[in-house]
């Protein structure tokens, strides 16, 4: 996976489901549709700010309360490609994985990152560079990268469905 890099936008600790994505959204599992709505309990600054960062800098436990997948699907809908925190609910982390949202757990480069951080996020090194200085972090296995690069587990395994089909 190509590294990623851009501005971040820095959130605290405990930041759960229902300020990812209120209940109200979760008619919806369309990313496009969801992606409006990200963090919109945050405010509309925050929003603005979320559409021009691919990644997210949170404390601890980012992504606490219900397991809805919608929290990863919106934040991938409005654009975010990273989420690194000191720490992640283990559901969000799971679902992260499931839909292709890199969920980078690097308590360090959560405390060196500043609102408006430039930040690359290096998956396959693990690496998280904030501002020119590096930290290590550990990468996934790669079975699991291959399901991120696949854009989820849905496309992953379709794909194997194909090459199996194909062969």
């Amino acid at each position: 996976m190509t590294p990623l890099k851009g501005q971040c936008l820095i959130l605290g600790d405990d930041i759960d489901t229902d300020l990812i994505i209120p209940g109200r959204y979760l008619v919806s599992i369309d990313r496009a549709e969801l992606a409006p709505h990200a963090l919109e309990p945050l405010g509309p600054e925050i929003q603005e700010r979320l559409r021009v960062s691919p990644i997210i800098v949170a404390g601890t436990n980012f992504g606490c309360g219900s397991a809805r997948e919608q929290a990863t699907t919106c934040l991938l809908g409005a654009g975010v490609k990273a989420v690194v925190a000191a720490s992640f609910s283990r559901v969000f982390y799971r679902n992260s994985i499931n839909t292709g949202l890199l969920a980078i757990t690097s308590p360090e480069a959560a405390e060196a990152a500043t609102d408006g951080s430039v930040l690359e996020v290096d998956s396959a090194t693990g690496t998280v560079t904030v501002d020119g200085v590096a930290f290590s972090f550990v990468p996934y296995p790669p079975e699991l990268m291959k399901i991120v690069e696949a854009g989820g587990l849905i496309p992953y395994v379709a794909a194997q469905l194909r090459e199996e089909s194909n062969a």
